[in-house]
């Protein structure tokens, strides 16, 4: 039996809805970017915006941060289940940070409005952001999700168009800048509702049927894309395990293995072997393991294909039962979610990189690495926020390097911060943000650059950091090299610290003191010795690769100006040839 053919017109009209769907997601990214208060959102662009059909499944995504796709969706549908679609009503306004739904943490505020044709509920609008501030413990450890901030149960904020004060008002008293946040607010409010306009728009100019029918087709074309490229991966059970530094309360390392079965055109990712949930704050929800899952299957399969939406998973199972360090349950602490599902995503891809080579690349620094920095100002305003985003080295592919100072796989489009705006509202001073030196793997293809960023501050601070994978470098593939992992460095009193770990709790920093963040590098791809001559040369000139490092590991004899002594690399790379054979 075959699939009766969709008259040309339908084509045409579904490429339309699908256009006018990436569209009012892309009008709803920019118009919370322009009117948050909060740089975290307007700069780094944490956060994310999305349409859901009536299921709560998702129809279209502005692209933003990878790891709130399904944390998105699931809240959404949480919803739907709490009030049902009979209990929820034109006007209203859903509002929850629950942690457990979100997969994420507290800082996490997810507002939702419903989108009604022909007197029912057929789709919502939905925003998911970063507030930098929700109460709790300022920069220390955590142990449960109690001394996190504020947990909002599902509610109505508003309620048949009128707005809850007394809601807004429990809120106030539980957030250190209540204008801040209530300018972010507002601002995920004017998103949500651009999304219902523009929706109500297009259902009034195409009628539901035919926008639900081009949906449903357009679920379809992206199930087939997704299934057509898993088929030509050779079927087979793929595994592996990687181990991120601590928990931040224990020493021990948390291991992460993933196992990955191909069967056909489906994909099973089975985290049954993960860790099971730590005592320390870098535990997340069921909805970040399974954003893990979808975001590196989205990249092996179809990453161009917009707008992403709920087809394109269909092809893909996720195993994950309750109680993993990415399916954590109450009261586990949240605070640091996004740092272990970054290496999540990771292993899958290096579960699968002898199986699909052309699309996996090398590992990359695998972190946000972010400082966090408060107190009160020399002009007795008290201040709170990070310090930087600096982003680091990806891992190097088949047939290219990686790239250099770039943010992690799950953070997307978040940006780094312009060191003018962090010294305009911060009392700080950046004085170094520059490539980090022979971070980069080794390899027939080079991993590329982390960055270093050194800053003082310029008034007593309190200075908090949770930055991870200082101890598990990120790892090459095909014979390529390791690349530096992430390091923090920083002055307490003006004496030099320099830790055995990531973690750094609540520390006191006088002024003049400073902060050093050297995010790693890439993992090289293919061995040393296949790279060209040239591009070592180059490397060398760039600064990217220090003559020492030429010489030793690339086998390499060049001088600081790129002079290349031929006669000597052609006995290095035969020498260390034979030594290794």
């Amino acid at each position: 039996m075959t699939t009766p053919a969709i008259p040309h017109s339908a084509v045409i009209t579904d490429e339309i809805i699908r256009g006018s769907l990436v569209a009012i997601t892309d009008e709803m990214k920019t118009n919370l970017m322009r009117t948050a208060y909060n740089p975290i959102i307007y700069e780094a662009l944490d956060y994310t915006v999305g349409l859901f059909d009536a299921n709560g499944d998702t129809v279209s995504i502005g692209l933003g941060l990878p790891m709130f796709i399904k944390g998105l969706s699931e809240t959404v549908k949480a919803k739907i289940a709490h009030w049902g679609l009979d209990g929820i009503r034109p006007g209203d306004v859903l509002l929850t940070n629950d942690a457990y739904v979100t997969g994420s943490h507290l800082n996490h505020i997810v507002l939702t409005v419903p989108v009604f044709h022909g007197g029912r509920v057929v789709a919502f609008a939905s925003s998911m952001a970063h507030w930098i501030d929700i109460g709790g413990v300022l920069g220390g450890r955590t142990t449960d999700i109690y001394s996190e901030g504020l947990q909002i149960p599902f509610c109505k904020v508003v309620k048949d168009g009128v707005e809850d004060q007394e809601i807004l008002g429990f809120i106030e008293m539980n957030v250190r800048r209540p204008e801040l946040a209530f300018g972010d607010y507002r601002a995920q409010i004017a998103a949500i509702r651009t999304g219902q306009r523009r929706l109500s728009a297009l259902l009034d100019r195409y009628g539901l049927d035919t926008v639900a029918s081009s949906i449903e087709r357009m679920y379809a074309h992206s199930e087939a894309l997704a299934r057509a490229a898993v088929a030509q991966v050779p079927d087979g059970t793929y595994s592996a395990e990687t181990l991120m530094d601590d928990d931040g309360i224990t020493d021990a390392p948390i291991p992460i293995k993933v196992t990955v079965t191909v069967e056909g055109d489906r994909m099973i990712v089975d985290l049954s072997e993960i860790s099971p949930q730590v005592a320390g704050y870098f535990n997340s929800g069921a909805a970040a393991g399974r954003s893990a899952s979808q975001v590196a299957f989205k990249c092996l399969t179809t990453p161009l294909q917009m707008p992403i939406n709920e087809g394109a998973f269909r092809a893909l199972e996720v195993v994950l039962p309750p109680g993993r360090v990415v399916s954590a349950e109450r009261p586990a602490a949240m605070q640091w979610w996004m740092t272990i599902p970054v290496t999540v995503v990771e292993t899958i891809f290096k579960a699968l990189a002898t199986a699909m080579p052309e699309q996996v690349h090398a590992a990359h620094h695998a972190d946000l690495n972010i400082a966090h920095l408060s107190g009160i100002d020399p002009q007795g305003r008290f201040f709170q926020d990070l310090v930087n985003i600096p982003g680091g080295g990806w891992g190097a592919g088949r047939h290219a390097d990686g790239m250099a100072a770039t943010v992690c796989i799950n953070d997307g489009d978040t940006h780094n911060t312009p060191v003018e705006a962090n010294e305009a509202r911060l009392p700080i001073l950046v004085e170094t943000y520059r490539l980090r030196n022979d971070s980069g793997g080794a390899g027939r293809h080079r991993g590329g650059l982390g960055v270093e960023m050194t800053t003082r501050v310029l008034c007593t601070s309190r200075f908090s950091a949770g930055i991870e994978r200082t101890r598990s470098a990120p790892w090459g593939l095909d014979g390529g090299r390791a690349a530096l992992p992430n390091e923090v460095r920083y002055s307490v009193d003006g004496e030099d610290v320099v830790p055995s770990t990531g973690k750094i709790d609540a520390t006191m920093l006088a002024p003049g003191d400073y902060i050093s963040i050297r995010s790693g590098g890439g993992g090289g791809y293919g061995h040393p010795f296949d790279r060209l001559v040239e591009a070592v040369a180059r490397d060398v000139v760039e600064g990217y690769v220090s003559t020492a490092v030429a010489f030793d590991v690339y086998g390499v004899a060049v001088d600081a100006r790129g002079v290349v002594d031929h006669e000597q690399t052609r006995r290095l790379r035969a020498q260390n040839r034979e030594v290794t054979a």
